[in-house]
């Protein structure tokens, strides 16, 4: 056979499409590249189009709550439930209403009072539980949105729902999008950083899995770099024994070529991804390990952050590195800790779980403030929905005292970013079932948070599967009245 005619039958529809000089891969490499050098002169990479609007915030902290802080015993004060304690839950509120297997027909459900009382605080007179101190004494710094909703009644689907628009996995995450859009500040550290931790000796934390920080359909260089809680935060930061830096170096320049030489044939923006992971690790083992070190921190500051600041994997440190993060250029930081899936464990574990959380996220609000950072970063506490008002459990044994998922009302607090400082907006009804005033839907946060980094919500979009795709899909309205 003529070897020619042999090559033509082994090559395959990419390939074909790949050297085509007016196909689908010139058209993707063109898109790549007008992408890569002519995104804002403020970052790196980015669309060139954004932001769309002048800004109030450049970059976001998310410390998301797995597994659904209770509403109704931490911030949305609510005196009818102590009134109704032990008492089946009153007619109409739950009506026709969708909860967990663990649930069913709530009907009948005995009332649950707050496991700790509430006080009010600052000049905002916000109302919060004494399980949360040191968040207490900065409610003047945040925004309290009492009266969020989602659709969502299990946790995977709902965190899912929450950071993605989407409640089946292969969307592109909050933190992906944003890294699409804007690009990023730092040329030595990724633009997306994930940590994880969870509560110690927990009996209801959930799986991280990859796909809450996930790209979906977007190129993978936008998804988020996880780092690791022990040891290195990112493995490989050290070359083997006889490598040097250069000799890593010339290895590396020697493999981009051949990268760039099939990215100049196919046009296949995951070779793009390939060539940018290469490089971005090579500069974290010169950026990451300074990033970790903690000696450069004062006594004040560690102490501020609380016990645990100085061990790997725990949330305050997590919320110091987040700190560091964005100092350095990150864009976006997603901190996720578990444990607040409290069916049975309200008078133990949710008071480990405030123990672990509740100094630490209240430092970091604080330090990001006394360093001039906050007013450009916003800070978003909370989780994917809340709990019930209602027992889960037997009332006669406080120990096993537990709340229901409830995705008709919950709360999220946010700082700083372009956000009113010391209010709270929205409400639930008088047993904190229900919204009652102006409802938050997940997509109005998200739509929210991308109005506030300068991205009209709708105009930022990406083609996929013959759809322009966007965040908030095809709902979602910016919560303007909490806008500062």
């Amino acid at each position: 056979m003529d070897p020619r005619l042999e090559n033509r039958l082994h090559t395959t529809r990419r390939e074909f499409f790949g050297r085509s000089a007016t196909g689908l891969g010139t058209a993707a490499l063109g898109a790549l590249l007008s992408q890569e050098c002519f995104g804002s002169a403020e970052s790196l990479g980015g669309l060139p189009t954004l932001p769309h609007f002048a800004s109030k915030a450049k970059r976001v902290i998310y410390l998301f709550q797995n597994g659904a802080p209770t509403h109704v015993d931490l911030f949305d004060y609510k005196p009818l439930l102590g009134k109704l304690h032990g008492d089946p839950i009153p007619a109409g509120y739950v009506d026709g209403k969708r909860f967990s297997t663990m649930t069913g027909d709530a009907s009948g459900k005995l009332m649950l009072a707050p496991v700790e009382p509430f006080r009010q605080y600052g000049e905002s007179g916000a109302w919060v539980s004494d399980l949360m101190p040191h968040t207490a004494q900065i409610s003047d710094k945040l925004c309290f949105i009492k009266s969020m909703h989602t659709e969502a009644v299990n946790h995977a689907p709902a965190i899912q729902f929450l950071l993605s628009g989407g409640e089946i996995p292969g969307r592109p995450t909050l933190g992906a999008w944003l890294t699409y859009g804007l690009g990023s500040e730092s040329a030595n550290l990724p633009a997306f950083v994930v940590m994880t931790s969870i509560t110690k000796n927990t009996t209801c934390g959930q799986i991280f899995y990859d796909f809450y920080w996930g790209s979906g359909f977007l190129p993978s260089k936008y998804q988020g770099v996880k780092f690791r809680g022990s040891g290195e935060p990112v493995l490989y930061l050290s070359n083997p024994k006889g490598i040097s830096r250069e000799m890593r170096r010339g290895w590396l320049d020697d493999i981009a070529e051949i990268n760039h030489q099939k990215l100049r044939d196919f046009g296949d923006p995951e070779i793009a991804t390939r060539i940018s992971q290469y490089e971005m690790a090579f500069k974290m083992q010169a950026s990451v390990p300074e990033l970790a070190d903690l000696s450069g921190e004062t006594k004040e500051t560690l102490e501020m952050y609380g016990p645990g600041v100085e061990e790997p994997g725990t949330f305050a440190h997590n919320c110091l590195l987040a700190r560091k993060l964005i100092e350095r250029g990150t864009r976006f930081v997603q901190l996720m800790h578990a444990g607040w899936d409290q069916h049975n464990s309200l008078t133990t574990e949710l008071y480990n779980q405030c123990r672990d959380t509740d100094q630490a996220s209240a430092a970091l609000v604080q330090d990001l403030d006394r360093r001039g950072l906050l007013d450009e970063t916003l800070v978003i506490w909370g989780g994917e929905f809340g709990r019930t008002p209602f027992l889960q459990g037997d009332f006669n044994n406080r120990v096993r005292w537990g709340r229901d998922h409830h995705p008709y009302a919950f709360t999220v607090w946010m700082a700083g970013g372009g956000v009113q400082p010391g209010i709270s907006y929205g409400s639930s009804d008088d047993l904190g079932v229900n919204v009652a005033t102006n409802p938050v839907h997940v997509h109005d946060l998200q739509a929210t948070i991308l109005h506030l980094l300068g991205i009209d919500h709708e105009k930022l979009t990406y083609r996929f599967q013959g759809r322009q795709f966007r965040l908030t899909d095809v709902h979602g309205h910016v919560v303007s009245d909490i806008l500062a």
